[in-house]
């Protein structure tokens, strides 16, 4: 399992109570509608590829995974962006797939 990232650690350190409201509300989203959770996990991990946001995207590949998502899956979703993102930014995509994948090796 991969490491909390020590920014999102230390904000919850230094406001506990806003940490805690957030992840309710994650909650709540997450529980409102039919979708299973690797459906949300690689659809989070798609908007983050959309928002160009590399830590949000590992994170999101991180949970995929443990919410039983496939390598090629992960590799497809990062491929899908290619026609909307543009080739040099599913190339990025991929490089942040690359990386949680070494992550998770060791």
């Amino acid at each position: 399992m991969a490491r909390l990232p020590k920014r999102y650690v230390r904000f919850f350190e230094d406001f506990p109570e806003v940490g805690k409201a957030y992840e309710t509300y994650g909650e709540a989203v997450a529980t409102a509608g039919p979708l299973d959770e690797k459906t949300r996990c690689l659809m989070k991990l798609a908007m983050s590829f959309g928002a160009r946001l590399e830590g949000g995207a590992k994170s999101h590949a991180h949970k995929a995974l443990q919410a039983g998502a496939t390598v090629e899956e992960l590799r497809h979703a990062a491929l899908l962006a290619a026609p909307t993102l543009g080739f040099p930014h599913m190339m990025a995509c991929l490089s942040w797939i690359d990386a949680v994948l070494e992550e998770e090796k060791s």
